[in-house]
């Protein structure tokens, strides 16, 4: 085994009705179903849907790492 690891970057976006922390556990969540070796993450930008002058949904863009296998 290498003393080095090499990342690979994704961008997703999570949303949720309830919260920011819910948007970004949503993305995360769906990620880790198709994408092994998850990492670390980075919150790029927070924005929401506005419905009827309240939040309707917060929309959260993440870039997520994940580490290729054996490396």
């Amino acid at each position: 085994m290498s003393d080095h690891h090499t990342y690979k970057l994704v961008e997703l976006v999570g949303t949720s009705p309830t919260s920011i922390e819910d948007a970004i556990q949503s993305a995360l969540t769906e990620a880790g179903k198709s994408l092994r070796l998850l990492e670390w993450f980075e919150v790029v930008s927070t924005r929401g849907h506005i419905v009827n002058g309240a939040v309707g949904h917060f929309q959260v863009t993440l870039k997520v790492g994940f580490r290729i296998a054996n490396s």
